[in-house]
Formats: structure tokens, C-alpha cells, sequence
């Protein structure tokens, strides 16, 4: 799994994690939003009143209405990006990492706006009766490009594993666990049948229950986060402060936050931005196709509405909890993923400036004079006696208080070290250090007006959110296997998805997450590239929309 992971990790440098992948989705998402005159004010009202139904017309085609639709898209979008995603991008990049989650929602407003309305222009009827869209059906209609059509199909698929289905239920059993210390292959179990009992349905059933589940989730969710942003109300403006100061510069090391330059604030801001609220990743689309509109343009409003809910509501609230409460830049006990750990040569000390700079520059992959540790680490009664030999680094923390564990027993004997990595696979690591992801705002819930019991918002946050938008992505997954194969291809996919969802629960997190930031770009840059081509086309079709009086 280590040898997966640096693979995907490999993987991810020369995409997401990129110097220019950032600058491509926040350039497409700028470009039209100066060439369409700013849609996200401008067409925020009207895309409210087409929600509520003002503008529905009897026999309009399609087999939901705009807020099913919504609420489906939505629940494909509002999920564990937005509780441990917003965890991730702080742990990565700081306070600033949060600025560039809004610069991307916003800008990603218009993306979607424009990426929904071409869609949902080019939809077409499927032979199971339903109506099917997306980019892929614009690229091979109307860009008459089926190699880029089939590309995003194919990517689709396995994104809808990558960002749908497998970091969900990681994440719905680690919190599962973590709250109630339930077994994660029993509360995976028990999520792949309710699953596979709500997608056998179809888009049907699949708008239904997101249509139900979607608003309760997001009333208990922030009336959880508001608990601990009052509680904490002293740091508020401290927090927004912190988040505009280092946008431009990056986040100095703060407790054990060992800071992070502009560049990486930068980056992981956008790049979980993107999870959070897929603008431009060309999935949205998907579930606006099933709406019932005879004008693409009013759906395409519908949609800009997603990111603003997504990322500009939720995710700041998720922000805030974590940056008020203070829990970002705290040591907390924690059993030490393997992917999360590195061990060093020689002692070093988070308290000492000059060993933070050179711990930074060495996991920020600069000239450092810190190296990796090979070689043995003599343990008595779950206790290091050689620990100036080497510093074990977690979670991208100095490691303090560590203790060797097998199962709930202190180990005894010689650890093999080689290269930075522990070669003891049956061996617990255990202390304290950062924490990120769910876990990070699992913590921070904690700091409010609920106690201990603010755990239980974020465990049944996650719960829904994570359950719903594996729901919504099947459905992705499903009409592009019937743009693959047909509609023969679309049972088996569901019963692969299930089983995945399954497997998921009891995988190494971090590995998850980065198996889904490859698959998010696969999407992303075949759906930039198409939308881009028909820039004038959705100019002329927008200015079409507000020609007919009903729609003023």
C-alpha cells in the first residue's frame, strides 16, 4: 500500500498538485466570469425564484424538478470535502488555505453556470427511458470530438469511485469509529446494502432521497458549527485575519504547524476547493440533465448557486470552527497512519526556529540539511530507549510522547527502520501530533457549546453528507457507462460501486484522498477544455434566454 500510495502521490505532482493546475481552473472560472459580465451577482436572484418553480411550465422535459436536481447535484457536492477536506487544506496550507477555497468557489460559480447550461443543451433521452447528459454528450454533438467524450466518460467512472464512493465511507467509518468505536467492515456493511437498496431506483428514488436528506444535513451541520464559532467568539476576527494575511505569503509556523509558503497554501486551497464543490470537473452537469427545463440557460442559473451553498456557506463555517477553536496548530493523541509518517536522522524540536525552518524546507521538498533515517529503534515496554537517534515526524508534526503498541499491548524488542519508514507492518505507532482530515474537525466540534457531544454533529455530518453524495455519484458513474456500453452495463457498475464502498471503509485514509485527487483531474481538464471551445456559443445562448419576456 506504501508503493500505491507514492505512486498516486507521484501521480498527483505532475496534476492536481501542480504548479499549473491551479492557475488553469481559477483562469477558465475568471475568463467567463469578465466574458458573461459577472453571472454570479448578476443572475443570483433569478436563479432563487427558478428554485422555488416561478418559471416551471407544464410538459417541460426532464424527470426531476429544479430542486431535486439541485438538491441531487448538491449532495454529490456536499460531503466529506466539506468537513475533512476544509480539515486537510488548514493542516496543508494554514489560515490561507481557506482564502483560495473562496477565490475558487467563487469564480467556480460561473464555471458550473456555464458547464451545466452546455450539458444540459446537448442532453439527450437514454434507451432506459431516462433523460442522460453531461460533457461528454456536448464534446461528441456538438464539439463532434468522441475521443474526448469517451475520455471523460472513462473518467467519470473512475472518479465516481475516487470522489464518490471510496473516500465517503472512509471517512463515515473512521467517524463511526472514533464516536461509538464501531467495527468500520460492520458500519461499511451496513452502508453498502442501504446503498445499493437506494440506487437500484434510478434517478428516481436517487432525487427523492437527496431532496430529503440534503436540508437536514446542512440545518444540523450549522447549527453544530455555530455552537463552537460563538463559544469561540473572541477568535473570530482573529481567524479571518489570519486568513487574509497569509494569502499572499503563506502561514508561519504556529504550535506545531510547521508552516507553509504561499505556493503550497495556494495550491491546496484550490485543489480542495475543487473537491469540495466540483466547478469545472464537469460532474454536476450530470444530475442537471434530469431536470425538467425546455431552457438550458435557466438550469445553468440553478446550478451557480451550488458552489456559493458548497464552499462560501459550508466550508467557511467548517473553517471557522477549526481556526476559532485553535485546534489546527495542536498536538492531540492519535494512532499514526502509516502514509502520514517519515522518520529523521537525529533529533530535532519544534520549539527550536531553526529546526522548524529546516523540517519545513525538507518536507516542503527543498535543501535541507535534514535526511531520512535508516536503521533500528531498540523499543522496551512500548517505549524508544534510542530516541535522540532519530525524530518521527506525523501527520507533518514533530511526534512527542511515542509508544509502540500490538493491538492494545506496550511492544518490546527491535524495530527495523529503512529509509524513512517503519518496516513493521503489525506494529501501532501511537502519540502526539497533528491531526487532519475528519479528525481534525472531529476535535474542533469539541470546543463549543455541546461539549464532547459536538462529535456526534460531525459524525452524523458525515454520515448524511458522505452517504448522499455517494448516492448522487453513482448516478454519475451510471449514465456514463451507459454512454460507454449501454444500458446493460449499468447493474454490474452499481454492483462493483457497492462492493468499493464496502472495501473503502476499511482502507488507509490517505491513501484514499489521494487516489481521489488524481481522479478529480482526469474529469476536470477534458471538461476546461470543451467549455472553453464554447465560449461564444453559451455567450449567444445566455443572451437568447433573456430575449423571451418571461424572463425578466
Amino acid at each position: 500500500m506504501e508503493s500505491f500510495n507514492q505512486l498516486l502521490l507521484s501521480m498527483d505532482g505532475m496534476l492536481g498538485s501542480a504548479p499549473w493546475f491551479p492557475w488553469v481552473l481559477l483562469g477558465v472560472g475568471l475568463f467567463f466570469t469578465l466574458y458573461l459580465g459577472f453571472p454570479q451577482f448578476r443572475y443570483f436572484g433569478h436563479a432563487v425564484k427558478i428554485v422555488r418553480g416561478k418559471y416551471d411550465k407544464p410538459g417541460d422535459p426532464g424527470d426531476t424538478s429544479h430542486f431535486q436536481a439541485l438538491s441531487t447535484a448538491l449532495s454529490g457536492t456536499v460531503g466529506t470535502g466539506n468537513i475533512g477536506g476544509v480539515g486537510l487544506a488548514i493542516f496543508l496550507g494554514g489560515p490561507a488555505a481557506l482564502f483560495w477555497m473562496w477565490v475558487t468557489a467563487f469564480l467556480g460559480m460561473t464555471t458550473k453556470f456555464v458547464e451545466v447550461t452546455l450539458s444540459h443543451k446537448y442532453r439527450i433521452k437514454a434507451a432506459d427511458g431516462y433523460f442522460a447528459g453531461g460533457p461528454m454528450f456536448y464534446m461528441k454533438r456538438r464539439l463532434n470530438m468522441k475521443w474526448l467524450a469517451v475520455l471523460f466518460a472513462i473518467a467519470t467512472v473512475i472518479s465516481s469511485f475516487g470522489t464518490g464512493s471510496l473516500p465517503q465511507v472512509n471517512n463515515i467509518a473512521q467517524a463511526m469509529y472514533d464516536t461509538f468505536g464501531l467495527n468500520k467492515a460492520l458500519t461499511g456493511g451496513i452502508l453498502a446494502i442501504l446503498l445499493g437498496m437506494v440506487i437500484i431506483g434510478g434517478i428516481t428514488r436517487i432525487a427523492k432521497v437527496t431532496s430529503t436528506i440534503v436540508p437536514i444535513m446542512a440545518a444540523l451541520y450549522i447549527i453544530g458549527a455555530l455552537a463552537v464559532i460563538t463559544y469561540n467568539y473572541q477568535n473570530i476576527i482573529p481567524s479571518f485575519l489570519a486568513v487574509f494575511k497569509d494569502a499572499f505569503n503563506g502561514s508561519a509556523a504556529a504550535g506545531g504547524f510547521l508552516g507553509a509558503t504561499f505556493a503550497y497554501a495556494f495550491n491546496r486551497g484550490v485543489n480542495r476547493g475543487l473537491f469540495s464543490n466540483e466547478a469545472g470537473q464537469g460532474s454536476a452537469p450530470i444530475a442537471h440533465a434530469a431536470a425538467r427545463a425546455d431552457e438550458p440557460v435557466s438550469e445553468g442559473m440553478v446550478s451557480l448557486l451550488e458552489p456559493f451553498i458548497d464552499t462560501i456557506i459550508i466550508c467557511t463555517l467548517t473553517g471557522l470552527v477549526i481556526l476559532s477553536s485553535g485546534v489546527w496548530s495542536e498536538k492531540h493523541m492519535n494512532r499514526f497512519e502509516r502514509a502520514d509518517m517519515t522518520t529523521v536522522a537525529g533529533s530535532y524540536n519544534d520549539d527550536n526556529p531553526e529546526d522548524v525552518e529546516q523540517l519545513f524546507r525538507y518536507l516542503s521538498g527543498g535543501e535541507s540539511d535534514v535526511a531520512a533515517y535508516s536503521g533500528s529503534v531498540v523499543v522496551a515496554d512500548g517505549r524508544p530507549l534510542n530516541a535522540d537517534e532519530f525524530t518521527l515526524l506525523n501527520a507533518r508534526s514533530v511526534a512527542e510522547d511515542i509508544e509502540f503498541r500490538v493491538g492494545d499491548d506496550p511492544f518490546s524488542g527491535v524495530l527495523t527502520v529503512a529509509d524513512g519508514q517503519f518496516a513493521n507492518p503489525n506494529v501501532d505507532i501511537w502519540g502526539n501530533s497533528l491531526l487532519h482530515s475528519v479528525a481534525l474537525t472531529n476535535v474542533a466540534f469539541q470546543r463549543g457549546y455541546f461539549g464532547e457531544y459536538g462529535s456526534l454533529i460531525v459524525t452524523l455530518g458525515i454520515l448524511l453528507f458522505a452517504f448522499s453524495t455517494a448516492i448522487a455519484w453513482s448516478y454519475y458513474g451510471d449514465r456514463s457507462m451507459i454512454y460507454l456500453f449501454g444500458p446493460r452495463a449499468v447493474m454490474p457498475y452499481r454492483l462493483v460501486y457497492v462492493v468499493a464502498f464496502f472495501w473503502a471503509a476499511i482502507e488507509d485514509t490517505t491513501i484514499i484522498w489521494n487516489l481521489s485527487a488524481v481522479a478529480i483531474v482526469l474529469m476536470t481538464l477534458p471538461n476546461l477544455f470543451g467549455i472553453s471551445i464554447l465560449a461564444r456559443e453559451m455567450k449567444d445562448t445566455v443572451k437568447d434566454y433573456w430575449k423571451d419576456p418571461d424572463h425578466k
